[in-house]
């Protein structure tokens, strides 16, 4: 029940890899479903939700109340999908949205920038249009990690491995990434399975708040759900009824706690 994640930047080759990679594992795999489906179950625009977590907020904005509730979304969504396991995830962030399981095997492709342009021109754009168009990409995608996470996508400490593409063939990546993805490290053991119910379980909590109370966290640990929220907040009828709902329609909670007048710690979601 392994689950890959899979980060690049454009033309690197990167969905070719992650196509081959869950061929080979018989594995699912998905990108751009997680925005369809998150889509689907909250109501939102798939555009909107791809600007929430592609594009980076302006110089002097601020991490804005709509671009959290969108980004609890496709948390939301992306770790129901994953919890059944063997999946290969090749979307934007995989990597530090599911950084909360040890059982994701998180890799990165790179590829030097002239044969990233050069794959851009195949397209039909002139290699000034190609070179622009990435260093673009490359730049929002950046800022976005840094204003969200406080990391940077280039950094090899957020990923297991990281595969240069200039190096390898595709059918080399593939082989050495089900190589890495069959070690020990990354078998989903009967712990790992419950951490990533238990995930699931917390982000699905936070997006049914999210919207009216966006600064609740939420932790869950075998079933048992902390909420941490504010005394106000914690007082709010709309509050009591939501986490009341949300009780009664999950019946893998096996207690449902609420800590006012404590910071959420670090781990929450």
């Amino acid at each position: 029940m392994s689950i890959i994640t899979i980060s690049r930047g454009s033309s690197s080759l990167g969905k070719a890899v992650a196509e081959k990679v869950a061929a080979k594992l018989g594995y699912d795999i998905f990108s751009r479903d997680l925005l369809f489906k998150t889509s689907g179950r909250f109501h939102v625009p798939q555009k909107t939700l791809e600007k929430a977590i592609h594009d980076a907020p302006g110089i002097f904005e601020r991490y804005s109340h709509t671009k959290k509730v969108y980004l609890a979304y496709i948390r939301a969504t992306l770790t129901e999908m994953v919890s059944r396991g063997n999946i290969v995830y090749y979307g934007l962030a995989g990597h530090l949205l599911l950084n909360k399981l040890s059982n994701v095997l998180k890799v990165r492709i790179t590829a030097n920038l002239e044969g990233r342009v050069k794959r851009k021109m195949a397209e039909g754009f002139s290699e000034q249009k190609a070179r622009a168009m990435i260093l673009a990409d490359d730049d929002q995608r950046k800022k976005w990690s840094r204003k969200i996470y406080n990391a940077d996508p280039n950094d090899s400490s957020l990923y297991d491995m990281a595969v240069c593409i200039d190096k390898l063939s595709v059918e080399n990546a593939v082989d050495c990434i089900c190589r890495c993805a069959s070690r020990k490290a990354f078998e989903s053991t009967s712990d790992c399975i419950r951490q990533s119910k238990d995930l699931s379980l917390a982000c699905n909590v936070k997006a049914s708040l999210v919207e009216s109370f966006p600064d609740v966290g939420v932790i869950c640990e075998y079933g048992n759900l902390l909420v941490y929220a504010t005394q106000k907040e914690a007082h709010a009828a709309k509050f009591k009824k939501i986490l009341l709902d949300i009780k009664k329609e999950n019946y893998d909670i096996y207690n449902l706690e609420v800590h006012t007048g404590l910071a959420a710690p670090a781990n929450a979601v």
